[in-house]
C-alpha cells in the first residue's frame, strides 16, 4: 500500500450519515494525539451556502456538497491509511478494495474552486417563478405591481412586467426589493 511517489494527493473518505463534521473534528484531534501532522495534511467537508427567498424572507443555509464524504489531503501509507480507516464515524475509504484512489488534481481543483466561490457569493433560491404577481417594496418602482417574466438566481434578480406611461416594459429588480402577492 506504500505510495511510491510518496507525495501528497487527496483522497475521499466515507462516513456515516450525518457524521461529516464529527469525523472532522475526530480526525482532526487524531492527527494532532498520534503525531500525523507530517502525512494528513488538511480535512475537510466541503459545503456551499444558499440563500432561500421565501415570502420575502431570506434564510441563509449551509449545505454539504458530498452528503457521507469527507476529503482528506495526506500522503498514503500503511500508518497515515491506519489513522484515517480507524477515526470514529469513518466507514472506510472509496476506491477499490484496500487501495484508496486519490482524486485528480482537475478534481480536487474543480471542488476547491466551487466552494471557493460559494464562500464568496452563495446561491440564491428564490420562491419566485414566471407568472407569479408581485409588488415592488422599494425603490425608484415602489408600489408598482407585475407578473413576474424570468427569475436570476445567479444574479439574485427577477424581470417582472410593469406599466411605464401607459406601456408594458420589462423591469429588473433586485430579489429583496419585491414581494408576492
Amino acid at each position: 500500500m506504500m505510495n511510491e511517489k510518496n507525495d501528497r494527493r487527496w483522497y475521499i473518505v466515507q462516513t456515516y450519515s450525518g457524521y461529516e463534521n464529527r469525523v472532522l473534528a475526530n480526525l482532526e484531534q487524531r492527527i494532532a494525539s498520534m503525531g500525523m501532522e507530517d502525512r494528513i495534511f488538511r480535512v475537510l467537508v466541503p459545503v456551499e451556502e444558499r440563500v432561500y427567498v421565501k415570502d420575502g424572507k431570506t434564510k441563509r443555509v449551509h449545505r454539504k456538497v458530498f452528503p457521507s464524504y469527507v476529503l482528506v489531503e495526506m500522503i498514503l501509507d500503511d500508518q497515515s491509511w491506519y489513522v484515517v480507516r480507524h477515526t470514529p464515524g469513518v466507514t472506510g475509504f472509496v476506491g477499490a478494495g484496500n487501495h484508496p484512489i486519490p482524486l485528480t488534481e482537475k478534481e480536487i481543483q474543480d471542488i476547491i474552486g466551487k466552494i471557493g466561490k460559494d464562500q464568496i457569493k452563495p446561491k440564491v433560491e428564490i420562491d419566485l417563478k414566471p407568472g407569479d404577481v408581485v409588488r415592488v417594496k422599494s425603490g425608484p418602482f415602489q408600489g408598482q405591481v407585475g407578473p413576474v417574466a424570468e427569475v436570476l438566481p445567479e444574479k439574485g434578480k427577477v424581470k417582472f412586467s410593469v406599466t411605464v406611461f401607459g406601456r408594458e416594459t420589462l423591469v429588473e429588480a433586485d430579489y429583496q426589493e419585491l414581494e408576492r402577492l
